[in-house]
């Protein structure tokens, strides 16, 4: 091991497991909320879990904070405000930290965002996927086309500078004209960044056991392109593999994940990373998924499902699946500051890729090619121990 030569930055997931609906795509830890929310013992969970956690984050300051479910938009912001006077009390933030929240549009109301503006969050996350009622109707959704730009127009009016738009690609029954639709209606709504990611049918979810037919390979690559192509014409870059972004709009709690740095995570099924520097260890952590049974055991002191120290082996390949979804790939120094390993140690499978032209070298830098991005998985791939 060659050590870690500089701080690695921290940033901070705080999951909300409820929602209104369980979509049937969704895979992740979510919950149809049934009668009212348990707010006030939920944010107590999520402090005390904290404050187990505070130990293995001493002294390091929070460089973002994500708010993700679930629909964390169905909380108040007079629970929301507890939460992050809480985190403040228990941590350093920087002083212009990123707070973003994720909502979906049939949660929207003008006066509770304009709340959640107050309370210091500066970002939020419009789960939209797509602006096609029939597509909507599909997927589950709980709302319609008209919802989500008026989930927008409410964005804009509570003082939201910045906020990402997701949406979804390769739908039940879509088109190219309707994924361009799709586009051309997310950008009359004048966000600073867009998600566009490809449906995937995920075990344990509704629609990998009864499978929708799907747009076949080559109508996923054309929507793509074309998407690729108006996004740019309208000063999005492509930065990673599914997030475009106006200059300074890119999301640093996301990118903070792709340069492997570390996070804390709190919340009913949370996953976290934390690297040990004085032990040259690097640490995943996930806490219980049950909300019920995650309450209860953060306030008995313990919330975590489990913890499992990456193998030095396993660190290059690790590494490798977040950093090579950048366009702008990584330098050499970032791969020794975050994994604490030389970089000898992935010159041989570097020059392989070279020679299957999945990548490109310029000095320290090291980046995929077009190819290498066509075919990441394989990429990646050349990493595994």
């Amino acid at each position: 091991m060659s050590g870690f030569a500089e701080p690695i930055p921290l940033s901070l997931y705080v999951h909300l497991p409820w929602c209104v609906r369980k979509c049937p795509y969704c895979d992740f830890n979510s919950h149809a909320a049934k009668g009212d929310l348990p707010e006030t013992e939920y944010v107590a969970a999520l402090l005390a879990d904290l404050e187990a956690e505070l130990p293995r984050v001493w002294g390091r300051r929070i460089e973002s904070v994500f708010i993700g479910g679930g629909t964390p938009s169905l909380f108040s912001a007079a629970a929301l405000g507890d939460l992050l006077d809480g985190l403040r009390a228990r941590l350093p933030l920087r002083p212009d930290v990123e707070i973003t929240l994720e909502a979906n549009p049939g949660t929207f109301e003008q006066a509770r965002f304009a709340d959640y503006r107050g309370l210091g969050i500066n970002r939020l996350s419009i789960g939209v996927q797509s602006f096609d009622d029939d597509a909507l109707r599909r997927l589950g959704r709980i709302h319609g086309a008209d919802e989500a730009r008026r989930a927008a127009e409410i964005a804009h009016a509570a003082g939201f500078e910045d906020f990402n738009l997701d949406l979804m690609f390769g739908l039940p029954g879509q088109d190219l004209a309707a994924a361009q639709r799709d586009i051309d209606a997310a950008l009359a709504l004048a966000p600073t960044h867009l998600s566009y990611y490809q449906l995937t049918l995920e075990p344990n979810t509704l629609f990998h056991h009864d499978p929708p037919a799907l747009p076949d390979e080559d109508l996923i690559a054309a929507m793509q392109q074309a998407t690729q192509t108006r996004l740019a014409e309208a000063g999005f870059a492509q930065y990673e593999v599914s997030a475009y972004a106006h200059p300074g709009r890119r999301c640093r709690h996301n990118l903070n994940y792709w340069r492997f740095g570390d996070y804390l995570g709190i919340g009913a099924g949370a996953h976290g990373k934390l690297t040990d520097p004085a032990s040259g260890s690097v640490e995943r952590h996930w806490k219980l998924r049950q909300p019920a049974q995650y309450m209860a055991a953060a306030r008995a002191g313990d919330a975590a499902g489990g913890r499992e120290t990456v193998a030095a082996a396993e660190l290059p390949f690790e590494f490798m699946l977040n950093a090579l979804r950048l366009r702008e790939g990584f330098d050499l120094t970032l791969f020794e500051a975050r994994t604490g390993l030389p970089r000898a140690c992935i010159e041989d499978t570097l020059n392989e890729a070279l020679g299957r032209t999945l990548v490109e070298r310029e000095g320290e830098r090291v980046r995929p090619s077009v190819l290498g991005w066509n075919f990441l998985n394989d990429l990646t791939a050349l990493f595994l121990p």
